[in-house]
């Protein structure tokens, strides 16, 4: 896709009624992507005109979403570039003001129907639809009704026997028959906006060439290009994404409670890879690489790899991937990432934290797996001495017992307490007791973690635990095998 050379302005304009969801973040990614791109702005719009289902701390949320995200808007709240404010509430004045004009346009008309008598319509399925009942009140009727004190909506003026239509860069032509369209409402009685007109307005004063969002407004977007037209605006493009699906059958829905942003961080992925995973759920670029950088995304991003089927969120491909950034990272930005979690796991044991994080780095896909893996270092006790039992290299709860006490004798001895001394303490004093090392090595494993399967075997996990520690456990599990003889 060859850069755009008009200048693209695209926007991300979440509701704070919530947690950032999967979905809503891979809408403003791609409206970021699509942006930086072409050379263009990107803007965050807080849309809070829905203050019932406004949820505390949400707009905070957004904001650290997107930061922790690296997706970094060039206009916002904070940000004013003169298409200011950039939350919904804050512009209150405007939306009355601009409904009114629609009326004077011809492209709306007040409505004064009252709650019970909107209640009754019902068309022939049984759904409410408005039967355009005041759509063709005088401007006398009108303005007496108003005088009178009269509560009043303001609703669209559809045309009738028009196609309206438009290009959708997804998915081609679409087109929808004026008669399948309903004169929706506005401007709400309590002179709020809704969203429908909201949402055209703002896009218009803010200039936005493109919208991006999800497939469930495809088929409503010619309703919003009528306003559009009826005002004389130039309409914005469009690209619609298919939804982002649970499993086969179900979306992925924030009302309840699937795919968290936050969540997902707080497990251990990291933010990158969790943006890398989403920008690939509905879009592929031409080369088919899985694991890239925002700027190698930015670069790729092209709307022809935009896909036209949902796609399905596969947490173990996610965390596939946040394995191989974990793995791709140095041993200092691996220990920066992993420290706190190490720490969660060994409390108050003075451990060396980056000999744990070198063990540790190629060995979990997400860094929420430590602290279980690394549980045997601030805990340790009686446990399943079956473990002992290897059939294959000839280990039952006798040989280990003479193996772990033939272990703590040989490391005992050693002053040098490092990878290579303690592995050839061992070869060497197995050799000399007659033991074999493998059986040496297996039983001592157990011996100092209690645990069936570790992140490391038997002389990494002594190192990690130092001298002493290994020593004392060491004699524990001997003491342990010896009582089970």
């Amino acid at each position: 896709m060859d850069k755009m050379t008009q200048n693209v302005r695209t926007r991300f304009a979440p509701s704070p009624t919530g947690f950032m969801h999967i979905g809503n973040l891979r809408t403003g990614l791609y409206a970021y992507l699509f942006a930086k791109r072409n050379g263009g702005t990107f803007i965050l719009r807080i849309e809070d005109t829905d203050q019932e289902r406004k949820v505390e701390g949400a707009v905070g949320m957004i904001y650290r979403t997107l930061a922790t995200a690296g997706i970094s808007y060039d206009e916002g709240p904070d940000k004013d570039a003169g298409y200011g404010p950039y939350v919904q509430t804050e512009r209150m004045g405007l939306y009355k003001q601009y409904a009114e004009k629609l009326v004077e346009l011809g492209g709306a008309y007040y409505c004064f129907c009252d709650k019970e008598r909107l209640e009754g319509l019902k068309d022939a399925n049984g759904v409410h639809t408005y039967d355009k009942h005041c759509r063709n009140l005088s401007k006398e009727e009108v303005a007496r009704r108003i005088e009178a004190g009269e509560p009043y909506v303001i609703r669209q003026k559809v045309p009738e026997g028009v196609v309206s239509e438009y290009e959708d860069m997804v998915f081609g032509k679409i087109s929808v028959d004026s008669a399948d369209i309903e004169d929706g409402v506005l401007l709400k009685s309590d002179g709020l906006p809704t969203y429908n007109f909201a949402n055209v307005v703002d896009d218009h004063l803010m200039n936005i060439t493109h919208v991006i969002r999800g497939t469930e407004y495809l088929s409503s977007t010619p309703k919003y290009n009528l306003i559009y037209d009826a005002f004389g605006w130039n309409r914005p493009r469009y690209m619609h994404l298919p939804p982002i699906m649970k499993d086969a059958t179900r979306k992925l829905s924030k009302r309840f409670g699937d795919a968290n942003f936050e969540d997902f961080i707080a497990k251990g992925y990291l933010p990158e890879a969790i943006v890398n995973y989403i920008a690939l759920l509905g879009w592929c670029p031409k080369d088919n690489r899985e694991k890239m950088s925002m700027d190698e995304m930015i670069e790729a991003f092209d709307v022809d790899g935009v896909s036209h089927s949902s796609s399905i969120f596969d947490e173990t491909k996610m965390r596939w991937l946040n394995g191989e950034y974990l793995k791709a990272m140095t041993a200092e930005e691996f220990y920066s990432v992993a420290e706190k979690w190490i720490d969660r796991a060994i409390g108050e044991n003075k451990y060396d934290k980056k000999e744990i994080a070198a063990l540790m780095q190629t060995r979990v896909d997400i860094l929420g797996e430590i602290p279980e893996k690394l549980a045997f270092l601030s805990e340790f006790k009686e446990y399943d001495l079956n473990m002992y039992v290897h059939q294959k290299m000839k280990v039952d709860k006798t040989v280990a017992f003479n193996a772990v006490n033939a272990a703590y004798e040989i490391l005992t001895d050693v002053e040098d307490w490092n990878d290579e001394a303690v592995k050839e303490s061992i070869k060497q004093g197995s050799e000399q007791r007659g033991i074999k090392s493998g059986q040496v090595m297996f039983s001592m494993r157990v011996a100092l973690t209690g645990e069936p399967v570790t992140p490391g075997g038997a002389i990494e996990m002594a190192v990690v635990l130092g001298k002493e520690e290994s020593l004392r456990r060491l004699k524990f599990s001997a003491q342990l095998l010896k009582e089970a003889q």
